[in-house]
């Protein structure tokens, strides 16, 4: 059993609802539970409060033992627990094994680990697949959590962020935004705390440096790309070459280059288009973004942190010289 036994709840209700309200965006407020006719021993194995999440009551049971439990022993426990209990049940623990997490999901117990596992299957929720431990850095960065470090460089500089803030700004959902802090918490390049119940986000040096250090991690936003006919036919921002060019001394290339989104790639494919040879210069170049190139927009360019990860990789000596040169403007 923890030592501390009510000072550990609380820390773990604290910890639960701050979860709850990043992933799900919902308050939960939790009371304690009036009932006393139980087994003493569950009574000194777990704690329990009831809570309203997403319309439901749920009673939460909090593990108290310092080991972990048989998934087995769990189900039995909460059978015990529900006699008393008309609605959900939900196990709550500070950590859990693969294999006894994988053994309670086959027995269809609801279970959360406060800060990085939960399933919930009487809601459809399982967001087991979303989580990797805070000390694993990760090969490189989603496109939703290099958006996010984008807009630390580019828009916020030094201020601290919030999953809630930065999800209504960059048309994420709070969950999404979540893991995007994770992934970045990951890395190293960032310093994240947490106040009440809301997670702060910091870059951990100057927008420079941070920068030069994320290089590994940042991939091109470019999904891929197509070359269509009727010029006319996408309104998008200027990408590539085109936007190299304006903000460079390089020469214009014979054909433009737009960037567009995936929702706006799809809205675009509906309207007959025809694709053409990449050599055609009458065609239109189109590249489908992974994350919405109108967010850090620099008029009707594409911003110039995303531009030099899309052609970082030219082996063009006038291209490689026109990106130093792009690099060199950005106003850090």
């Amino acid at each position: 059993m923890l030592p501390g036994g009510n000072s550990q709840v609380q820390a773990t209700l604290e910890k639960l609802a701050l979860y709850l309200q990043e992933a799900l965006d919902v308050a939960v407020v939790p009371s304690t539970w009036k009932h006393v006719r139980l087994p003493h021993f569950l009574k000194e194995t777990y704690r329990f409060r009831e809570i309203e999440l997403l319309g439901r009551r749920c009673l939460l049971m909090i593990d108290l033992c310092r080991n972990d439990q048989a998934p087995a022993s769990i189900r039995k426990h909460i059978g015990l627990v529900q006699a008393k209990w008309d609605d959900e049940i939900i196990y709550v623990c500070r950590k859990l094994t693969a294999y006894n997490r994988k053994r309670l999901v086959e027995h269809k117990v609801p279970f959360i680990v406060p800060g990085n596992q939960m399933y919930l299957p009487m809601l459809g929720i399982d967001f087991r697949e979303h989580f990797r431990r805070l000390h694993e850095e990760p090969e490189s960065l989603s496109p939703s959590a290099q958006m996010l470090i984008i807009h630390a460089l580019l828009r916020t500089r030094q201020d601290v962020l919030t999953p809630r803030g930065t999800a209504g700004l960059l048309g994420y959902s709070a969950m999404t935004m979540t893991r995007a802090f994770n992934d970045l918490a990951a890395t190293h390049l960032v310093e994240v705390s947490t106040s009440g119940r809301q997670r702060h986000l910091r870059l951990a040096a100057t927008p420079q440096d941070t920068w030069t250090k994320a290089q590994p991690l940042l991939r091109s936003p470019v999904n891929k790309r197509i070359c269509i006919e009727r010029p006319d036919a996408a309104q998008g921002l200027r990408a590539g070459l085109s936007a190299l060019a304006e903000y460079t001394m390089l020469a214009p290339p014979p054909r433009l280059t737009v960037a567009l989104s995936q929702k706006q790639w799809l809205a675009l494919r509906k309207d007959r288009i025809v694709e053409v040879p990449e050599l055609d210069p009458d065609a239109l170049e189109i590249e489908v973004w992974s994350y919405s190139p109108a967010e850090f927009a620099d008029g009707d360019l594409v911003d110039p942190l995303s531009l030099y990860l899309s052609l970082r990789d030219s082996e063009d000596e006038r291209i490689e010289g026109s990106l130093e040169e792009l690099m060199e403007k950005v106003k850090w």
